[in-house]
């Protein structure tokens, strides 16, 4: 066995001898001559298996991988994980290469992380890579670009780490590569403006390559260009994004992901279109390898702006029944932003597209049904406040996250303390001037991220700009636990990163409250001066412009004054409603709305009426009425009923006198 080994191996050398390092084929086919000889030649395999990834054929290569078994796997490790990695297959890729000692193997886990999404992982990956001493030619500019897209997709997918400056370095500006992916986390942020320079400043660098043709240069800028019209739609220049999307060759993009990308931006940028032409426009879409797929941010955008062209296309029923089945098959409360968009998407299902109080009638009662649906509390509370209930909209979160926190389930906890929920609730909490609920709330806030963070330092991400919030809201407070709640907030962010002038800002001023004598002069240093913030202000001029100046109340009295009235013009009346006999010299009579007989110079006619007048007066003089038995032959006089003074009814026991007055035309009584 170990002479046909060496003599398998001496032909494969003779035969890689003849060929050029260049030609892949040529040693392909050397390969294949080598291993017609003997199938089990590992050297053979192996020459076999570069060849196949020189030539990106992968598919073949993790065939011949198949073949050569766990041995040629153990020996071409690195060959294996890059070629799962090119075949689409990131996770198993970034398994194998896992942990290695090897460098090629770094970067190769490091990419495959990255395409699996694990953007964390493929951080600590390349940071690592770059601490080390570098080896290869390049490698140093390789590493800054690819960590450079890493930051850009840790924006995108939401990851806030406070030790990462956000702004651009200046080693970012001298290449167009690092340029660009500085531009992509500045979009991610939401800096489109910032977005839109670096975007432009990378087309520069590009166009001053020298190494490249101009072809090359056009495979380079396409991407940009989509980028740049998405950043345009954005910002509302809807015309602009237009015509530079016109302007983008669409078929000379040879990424299909890229190429389906830009259809969309150029379809989203057309302010008036139509929606059924939309729709069918979004819906030819071309089909992707299973290395060239989503990233799942974009994936979930693209669901969304799909949904979004059907509520446009008037299929409310078709979106309702999609997005209820996702949401439905998820455990809820999520914080997952995909999830939640997906429950805004069915509540406009749902309400048809209508909004305020016709939305409101029709979406409510969908919360005895999902009543820990983030994304459907979120939109209420929303149409809540378009519609001024405020009151509504903060008892309703208040609920909410009361429920979540007495369940006492870790996802519930996470759920309910979730800056995003609590920096709603304490916004409504600042429209209505609630100061003590806004710090009890961030109180409660803090203490829980704290106690993560503790518990859990490498899985919990704690939000810094709510805990900065927090701590400022905390020192306002006159409460002793809040202070010193503040000065642990500031203390732990100054430990993270000493350079971040707010936290040590903070820190100075809850130091201040306790013990003073802890502040150091290293913190006052970092601080600006007194004397540079007040440099440019005037004070003898602020007080000649009219400083309001404080003065002793001029009366106790502290309700305010009612406003006063401007006398209205008297309006025209129309012609049709003046009557006949109108005479403008005139005063109306001021008492002609009332009944005649209630009017005050009312007099009336004959002797009857003069005498029906004076028994209604007050204080006329009452006819007495001689009272009759209410029956012949009963057992005496009972008393009837009288008119009292100021017509007032007093009743007796008994028949009433309306009974008597039937009875005095009769002719007595049956005996």
């Amino acid at each position: 066995m170990t002479s046909a080994l060496s003599s398998a191996t001496s032909t494969i050398s003779t035969l890689l001898g003849q060929t050029s390092l260049d030609d892949h084929e040529e040693t392909l086919r050397a390969a294949d001559k080598a291993l017609k000889k003997s199938k089990t030649d590992t050297e053979a395999q192996h020459v076999k298996l570069v060849a196949l990834l020189k030539l990106d054929r992968f598919d073949d290569a993790l065939h011949v991988l198949k073949q050569g078994g766990d041995k040629l796997k153990e020996r071409a490790r690195l060959e294996w994980a890059y070629a799962l990695y090119k075949a689409g297959k990131p996770e198993e890729a970034a398994e194998i290469a896992k942990d290695a000692t090897e460098r090629g193997l770094q970067h190769v886990e490091a990419q495959a992380t990255y395409r699996a999404e694990n953007f964390i992982r493929a951080s600590a990956v390349y940071q690592q890579l770059s601490s080390d001493q570098v080896q290869a030619k390049n490698e140093e500019a390789d590493l800054r670009i690819n960590s450079g897209a890493v930051d850009a997709q840790l924006e995108w997918a939401g990851f806030d780490r406070p030790t990462r400056s956000k702004k651009p370095r200046r080693e970012d500006l001298d290449a167009f590569e690092t340029a660009y992916n500085a531009a992509c986390g500045s979009i991610a942020r939401g800096e489109l403006g910032q977005g839109e320079v670096l975007l432009r400043r990378a087309k520069d660098l590009c166009n001053a390559l020298e190494d490249l043709s101009e072809a090359d240069k056009q495979a380079e800028l396409l991407p940009l260009a989509v980028q740049h019209v998405y950043v345009l739609a954005r910002q509302g220049r809807l015309d602009e994004a237009e015509k530079l999307a016109s302007d983008i060759p669409m078929q000379e993009i040879p990424d299909p992901s890229t190429r389906y990308i830009a259809q969309i931006n150029s379809l989203a940028s057309r302010p008036k279109s139509n929606p059924f032409l939309t729709h069918r426009l979004f819906n030819s879409a071309p089909t992707f390898s299973q290395a060239d797929q989503l990233f799942q941010y974009q994936q979930s955008i693209i669901r969304q702006d799909s949904f979004a062209i059907d509520l446009e296309s008037l299929k409310h029923e078709g979106v309702a029944a999609a997005t209820s089945r996702e949401i439905n098959s998820q455990s809820l409360p999520s914080l997952q932003y995909s999830l939640n968009s997906l429950s805004i998407l069915n509540v406009a299902a749902r309400a048809r597209s209508e909004s305020g109080k016709t939305a409101l009638k029709q979406i409510v009662p969908l919360l005895e049904k999902r009543p820990n649906d983030i994304g459907l509390i979120l939109t209420i509370v929303q149409l809540y406040v378009l519609t001024g209930n405020l009151g509504s909209a903060t008892q309703l979160l208040e609920k909410f996250l009361s429920k979540l926190e007495q369940s006492g389930n870790d996802s519930h906890l996470n759920a309910r303390f979730a800056s995003g929920l609590v920096g709603t609730l304490v916004s409504l909490y600042v429209s209505q001037g609630q100061r003590s609920h806004l710090r009890t709330e961030l109180a409660k806030a803090a203490s829980y991220w704290r106690k993560r963070t503790k518990e859990s330092s490498s899985s919990f991400t704690q939000p810094v700009h709510a805990l900065k919030a927090a701590g400022s809201a905390l020192l306002e407070s006159s409460i002793p636990g809040d202070l010193s709640l503040a000065k642990a907030i500031f203390s732990d962010l100054h430990a993270q990163d000493a350079g971040d002038r707010y936290s040590t800002a903070g820190l100075v001023a809850s130091l201040t409250f306790e013990s003073p004598s802890e502040i150091t002069a290293t913190q006052l240093d970092a601080l600006t001066p007194v004397e540079r913030l007040v440099t440019s202000i005037d004070a003898s001029a602020l007080e000649a412009a009219g400083v309001a100046r404080a003065s002793a109340p001029t009366s106790t009295n502290t309700k305010r004054a009612a406003p006063e009235t401007k006398a209205s013009r008297p309006k025209k009346m129309k012609k049709s409603r003046i009557p006949k006999d109108y005479d403008p010299n005139k005063t109306a009579d001021p008492e002609r709305w009332l009944p005649m007989k209630d009017r005050s110079y009312y007099r009336p006619k004959g002797k009857k009426g003069k005498q029906r007048q004076a028994q209604l007066m007050q204080g006329g003089v009452v006819a007495e009425e001689t009272s009759r038995p209410a029956t012949p032959g009963g057992e005496g006089s009972r008393p009837g009923a009288t008119v009292a003074a100021g017509g007032v009814i007093s009743g007796g026991g008994g028949a009433g006198a309306g009974q008597a007055k039937k009875k005095k035309k009769g002719k007595g009584g049956k005996w």
